[in-house]
């Protein structure tokens, strides 16, 4: 059993950063794919980013890649995801989740999620 909590959301400008954080409880976070999804309002939730159990391989959704950066440190149990020059379409609600499978962009192969962060950004 994961479970995760988010934070370091907020409001931000169009062109600044945010770095999100996911802390995880439980002894087998380092076993776990690591995966942030964001979910705009009226929208479906849509995969960001996912980093392998041991980060040697990470995936990015097209829209962010080149601006944000998925990391972790399995000591703390802690999943990141850097957002550098954000736009006003990044605005959403921000989960972290974890995958007991093979890397993967699909929400529903993650087994455990939180609860979700705001992420506003103002043109």
């Amino acid at each position: 059993q994961v479970q995760l909590v988010e934070s370091g959301g907020g409001l931000v400008q169009a062109g600044g950063s945010l770095r999100l954080s996911c802390a995880a409880s439980g002894r087998t976070f380092s076993s776990y794919t690591m995966g942030w999804f964001r979910q705009a309002p009226g929208k479906e939730r849509e995969f960001v980013a996912a980093i392998s159990w041991d980060a040697n391989r990470i995936y990015y959704a097209d829209s962010v890649k080149g601006r944000f950066a998925i990391s972790r440190d399995n000591a703390k149990k802690t999943a990141y995801l850097q957002m550098n020059s954000l736009k006003p379409e990044d605005t959403a609600v921000y989960y972290c989740a974890a995958d007991r499978g093979i890397l993967s962009t699909r929400a529903t192969t993650y087994d455990y999620w939180g609860q979700g962060t705001q992420v506003t950004v103002s043109s």
